[in-house]
């Protein structure tokens, strides 16, 4: 029987890699981009150093992104050290039960009405900046009086002028922004460690 060769996805791979390059270069040579991840760095150390928790929210790769977000600081990042207050909001039984009684729209908002109290933080994550869940979020958040920061995307939506600081990648595609945000969630939860746990490091 003849042998089929394998296709060559090389170009594919290279064009990939290379995009995800360039939206890293693109960020980086923005300085408005870095002061606004200082600032980010900040709120949370001071939110944390303060005894209040993180909330954060997402829809797919964002939900995913938020729990890992979350689950770096109830666990550990690198090292061992005492576990910080971060809860991914969303979990399955909630939101079956919102979803089906009140809306989609209405899923994060009420778990963060229940839970949070002044001097929480709220990190949403939206690539287009107009999940409409993250928005009732983030309502439900000013009425509280939480901080709250958007992580983003293209033109940053309807998300970035609600935020008290938005950070928002340039790029058009969502798998470009949700590399950006990890990336974004990483380094904060280092510069986090850095402040809180300088032992670590």
């Amino acid at each position: 029987m003849p042998t089929t060769l394998p296709k060559s996805y090389k170009s594919t791979w290279l064009s990939a890699l290379t995009e995800a390059q360039t939206t890293l270069d693109s960020f980086l040579k923005d300085p408005t981009q870095l002061e606004k991840c200082e600032r980010f760095s900040n709120l949370l150390i001071e939110t944390f150093r303060g005894g209040g928790k993180l909330f954060t929210c997402g829809n797919g790769g964002s939900h995913c992104d938020a729990m890992h977000f979350a689950e770096e600081f109830t666990g550990r990042y690198r090292k061992d050290r005492k576990p910080l207050g971060a809860l991914a909001l969303g979990d399955a039984s909630h939101v079956t039960c919102v979803s089906n009684d009140y809306g989609f729209d209405q899923i994060f908002s009420r778990q963060l009405e229940g839970l949070a109290r002044k001097g929480d933080i709220l990190v949403g994550l939206s690539t287009s900046g107009n999940s409409a869940n993250v928005i009732k979020a983030f309502e439900s958040a000013k009425q509280l009086g939480l901080k709250t920061v958007a992580l983003l995307g293209k033109d940053g939506g309807k998300l970035a002028p609600m935020a008290d600081l938005a950070i928002v990648v340039n790029a058009t595609t969502s798998d470009r922004i949700q590399e950006m945000h990890i990336k974004l969630i990483h380094t904060v939860i280092e510069t986090v460690e850095r402040d809180i746990f300088p032992e670590n490091y």
